[in-house]
């Protein structure tokens, strides 16, 4: 694996950013595990939303999410440090799913954000519930997109198919694997070259941990949203889906028709879009965020 980017990668991510709508910005923010690069759109005192990729994804990802929520809401969307994208490792790494929380409280302050909606997908959702799990007053709502290891296991078939590309990724291998996932989806060209380059990007290990256990998941505060993908192979969603709602008092569910866990966000459903900006309706904060 090379020590550093190469220029291809960053060419494929500039050509999948270039399709966010028009007024979109870009800055970096500086945490103590590093700069983390965001993406924003939407009329400056909006209510904020944070959007987290799944693992291996980048931000560019959220491209029709954001021109959708973007018509009300200021939405944010970030690379995690750490994996593919313009985030850049500090010299004081991730380790913990603490540290995943403190890096968030660190980005929302300095984003001069003291509370957002989170939306999440795979991994990114992982993240967001255990941040609304440990900083609650931090969360205004929360919505996870086909959530991995938030209420669930993978499925033994999924992880077992998964294997050579974690293993040894390459673009071939990505690739392979997306096509048995999203079972000959249509997906944006662009975007699938950008995915298969992620093979030659130099990431950290992930930070990963337990699922929530029952008596966190009870004390869930913020509104959540779980939208699950009717076709996704990352686990079975009715056990999901039944779990969730045992255990989580203020959790809604969906299902996405036609979805696979892989074609979210990028080629998600109009409904998921209008799912999310239909829950996130009604919400002004009297601070402004």
């Amino acid at each position: 694996m090379p020590a550093t980017p190469t220029s291809d990668f960053f060419t494929a991510y500039d050509a999948v950013l270039a399709k966010w709508p028009h007024g979109t910005t870009h800055h970096d923010i500086a945490t103590p595990y590093g700069t983390t690069h965001v993406h924003s759109y939407g009329p400056h005192n909006g209510p904020p939303v944070l959007l987290l990729p799944g693992g291996g994804a980048t931000s560019t990802v959220w491209y029709a999410t954001a021109a959708h929520l973007g018509h009300t809401h200021r939405v944010h969307a970030t690379d995690l440090i750490g994996e593919p994208g313009r985030s850049v490792p500090g010299d004081r790494p991730l380790k913990t799913a603490a540290d995943l929380t403190h890096w968030l409280d660190t980005l929302l302050d300095g984003l001069g954000l003291h509370t957002a909606a989170l939306v999440g997908h795979s991994y990114g959702a992982w993240i967001a519930l255990r941040h609304a799990l440990t900083a609650p007053d931090r969360v205004h709502r929360l919505v996870l997109l086909d959530p991995t290891n938030c209420f669930t296991g993978f499925s033994p078939r999924y992880l077992l198919r998964a294997l050579p590309m974690l293993l040894r990724p390459t673009p071939g291998r990505n690739r392979s694997f997306m096509e048995w996932e999203t079972d000959g989806t249509p997906l944006d060209p662009d975007w699938v070259r950008l995915d298969g380059l992620t093979a030659d990007f130099p990431t950290t290990r992930p930070v990963t941990g337990p699922r929530p256990t029952p008596a966190e998941l009870r004390g869930l505060t913020p509104p959540t949203l779980l939208l699950l993908a009717e076709r996704s192979k990352a686990h079975d969603i009715r056990k999901l889906a039944t779990r969730a709602r045992a255990l989580a008092p203020k959790l809604e569910t969906a299902t996405l028709p036609d979805a696979t866990h892989h074609t979210l966000p990028i080629a998600a459903p109009e409904e998921m879009n209008a799912r999310i900006a239909q829950f996130l309706d009604g919400w002004r904060p009297a601070d402004g965020g």
